[in-house]
């Protein structure tokens, strides 16, 4: 059994590319899935969100959802939209955001590793959501949402993808919100052995994103049971080097003080904090740095040194500092996996989102953190210990129907 191998795509016939390929499922709800696939036969949106073919009031989660997404895959593939490789390949794949750009390698990745803890997660999974993946993976008899993991750099995976780009692309088309999405096929049987050789001598790979499509590929592949090798226990990747991933700072906004006036807030930080006003928006530019947003005015926060634990790699991350020592002890904000009065708002907004919530009188503050790195997120992982909630915001985003791994 390999780390990864190549597999037989279901992608979409060339021409229709840009007519199938969509968004990830989880970025949309369904309202605003039905109106991107508005007149779009073809979108993937009706495979990863096939609810929106259904009447208004239907459960997402209802058996007939997941049927009516496997009865759309199935009209793609008789209609000869998607097509699928005659022998396993793998597959490059470029995302480029602005001056952003980053080459991954399309892949199955193995089930056993990932159960063996050799694909390394940071993030707990919620049962509901992990039961949505099973149902739709089994119903589809495909995995069509691809786990974003990433890996140390290697100069041999470089040199084969470096020379793959080189070649004339399968696709290349820009999506509505600006990124540019290339795939290339990567089919010299020399090329696919160094692949496969260099991801089976490296120790682990990361979850970035996915822990959701990972665990539920592996209740699928232990409900249909295996060797190991077969489809089923292999689960449709996307894999960075760690030098290329963009990670976004993931931000915070809270709707009240907790009783406490402004005047008596900003007193209260000043036990772990350095607290100063500024004339203009603060973000932060590095770990332990933190820009606070009250109604017209912005301060920079700097956390005092004594209070960062340096051989915890959880506890070190600025998630952890901020919510260690300011929302919950000042704002008393314990749990914010479930506390309704704290919201979370991804970098790709901006740090003026952060003064919209703040200035319409939604929320009371506002506050703005240094990106999470990665090699923080690997620590934590090698650690076998799990990230405070919304630590990551990744872009660009990954799309769907690009490439989908069919389970026979």
């Amino acid at each position: 059994m390999s780390l990864i191998k190549p597999f037989r795509g279901l992608r979409p016939r060339p021409d229709f590319a840009s007519a199938v390929v969509a968004p990830p499922y989880d970025v949309l709800n369904t309202e605003e899935a039905r109106e991107r696939a508005a007149g779009r036969p073809y979108s993937f949106l009706h495979i990863s969100k096939p609810e929106i073919d259904l009447p208004p009031d239907t459960d997402p989660y209802a058996a007939s959802v997941y049927a009516r997404g496997a009865e759309n895959l199935q009209r793609l593939v008789a209609e000869g939209i998607l097509i699928r490789d005659a022998k396993p390949l793998y597959y490059a794949y470029r995302l480029v955001m602005g001056e952003h750009e980053q080459i991954g390698l399309v892949a199955v990745a193995s089930v056993r590793d990932y159960d063996s803890n050799r694909i390394r997660k940071h993030e707990f999974t919620r049962p509901d959501k992990e039961d949505d993946r099973v149902r739709q993976i089994d119903a589809l008899n495909a995995q069509t949402g691809p786990v974003f993991l990433t890996y140390r750099r290697n100069d041999k995976v470089d040199a084969v993808m470096s020379s793959v780009v080189r070649r004339q692309a399968e696709y290349d088309l820009t999506a509505d919100d600006g990124v540019r999405h290339t795939l290339w096929l990567i089919e010299d049987d020399a090329d696919i052995k160094v692949l496969t050789d260099t991801f089976d001598a490296m120790p682990c790979l990361y979850i970035a994103d996915g822990h959701h499509r990972s665990a539920a590929a592996s209740r699928v592949a232990a409900m249909r049971g295996g060797d190991g090798n077969a489809a089923h226990e292999y689960f449709l990747s996307v894999i960075f080097p760690d030098n290329q991933m963009q990670i976004l700072d993931y931000n915070r906004v809270v709707r009240d003080l907790n009783g406490l006036d402004e005047e008596a807030f900003l007193a209260a930080l000043a036990n772990d904090f350095a607290v100063e006003k500024s004339v203009s928006t603060v973000k932060p530019q590095r770990s332990g740095e933190f820009g606070m947003y009250l109604p017209g005015q912005w301060y920079r926060l700097s956390i005092n040194a004594v209070c960062i634990p340096a051989a915890d790699p959880v506890g070190r991350l600025d998630v952890s500092l901020l919510q260690n020592f300011l929302i919950s002890p000042v704002l008393g904000i314990d749990d914010p996996r479930r506390d309704k009065r704290i919201d979370f708002v991804g970098g790709i907004r901006g740090l003026g989102e952060l003064e919209k919530r703040v200035n319409s009188g939604e929320m009371r503050v506002a506050f703005a953190l240094y990106p999470t790195q990665l090699a923080d997120l690997m620590a934590v992982a090698d650690a076998q210990e799990v990230m405070p909630p919304k630590s990551t915001w990744f872009e660009p985003k990954l799309a769907d129907g690009l490439v989908s791994h069919v389970l026979d």
